[in-house]
């Protein structure tokens, strides 16, 4: 049977898109996998991932309705931003009845990245504080495995500077055959009332070692009211 030019053209038209079916099918199927996984990303691995980007972006900030209420009722919250305390950025540990310097350093520990998220409950915050960082070995020679103290706060910045909580953490860092260990930390239950807006840009995290953690001494950060 012959056809036409014009009847050519639309059997090589209904060709080509039958051709391109299932193309385009398995285009949109590879889209809908990708957006899957992180449509499903937990709130821990979200805040996690803090530490994936660059260090000149902004830390993320979150605001939560307190329960019962709807969210376009709710002000945006600021979550306070977050620093090393001044003289608190390094950890040195020495030999036994010696001083962390020089040839005597067992090994130093440093605080290299930090990240926030804040959610609010009623009339509290809660936030969860991220300390990265990294261990090296010193001349005198690293154990296999070292305790590392730190201490988080949140702080009403200003004349009188006034802690609105502190509480201080320890967490162990398994040393590597070269002699320097990364370390990741994630403090989740500081807890705080909730400022009121003519201070709330004043408030401020701090974090950094501290040696007393060691021995147990600390002041808890605000408990939740029952």
């Amino acid at each position: 049977m012959e056809y036409g030019p014009l009847k050519v053209r639309e059997l090589r038209s209904s060709q080509a898109a039958l051709r391109r079916g299932p193309v385009i099918a398995l285009a949109l199927s590879m889209a809908f996998a990708a957006a899957s996984p992180a449509a499903a990303q937990s709130l821990t691995d979200r805040f996690k991932s803090l530490f994936g980007g660059s260090s000149d972006e902004p830390p993320a900030q979150t605001t939560t309705p307190a329960p019962g209420q709807p969210a376009d009722t709710q002000a945006e919250i600021d979550c306070p931003s977050v620093t090393v305390r001044a003289g608190a950025s390094t950890y040195a540990v020495a030999a036994p009845g010696k001083q962390a310097i020089g040839n005597d350093v067992r090994y130093q520990a440093s605080i290299t990245k930090m990240a926030r998220e804040c959610v609010r409950n009623g009339s509290e915050i809660t936030a969860r504080i991220g300390i990265q960082g990294r261990v090296v070995a010193g001349p005198a020679g690293a154990p296999s495995s070292v305790e590392i103290p730190l201490r988080v706060a949140v702080v009403q910045g200003g004349i009188g500077e006034k802690v609105i909580g502190s509480k201080a953490y320890r967490t162990t860092v398994a040393m590597s055959e070269d002699g320097s260990a990364p370390f990741t930390f994630v403090a989740e239950d500081i807890v705080y009332p909730m400022p009121s807006s003519a201070v709330a840009d004043s408030y401020i995290f701090y974090v950094g070692f501290d040696p007393q953690a060691l021995s147990g001494s600390s002041k808890a950060a605000p408990k939740k009211k029952k």
